[in-house]
């Protein structure tokens, strides 16, 4: 007896799911326009986060031995 085919059937995720319902309510320069916004967003934490980095480097003590 063979068993009957398996159907896998993968689930949006969430971030696709809110993309979809983005789709139905906004038009396509509202979705870019959010989208870079986004986008620019995390480019700036980036780009604090390799400031802080940075700056703790600059200022570690130096060991002149």
């Amino acid at each position: 007896m063979q068993a009957p085919p398996v159907r896998a059937t993968a689930l949006p995720s969430l971030t696709d799911a809110l993309r979809a319902v983005e789709s139905l309510l906004m038009s396509g320069g509202q979705r870019t326009a959010r989208r870079n916004a986004w986008n620019s967003v995390l480019e700036d934490r980036r780009r604090a986060r390799d400031r802080v980095e940075a700056q703790a480097f600059l200022e570690r003590p130096v060991d002149r031995r």
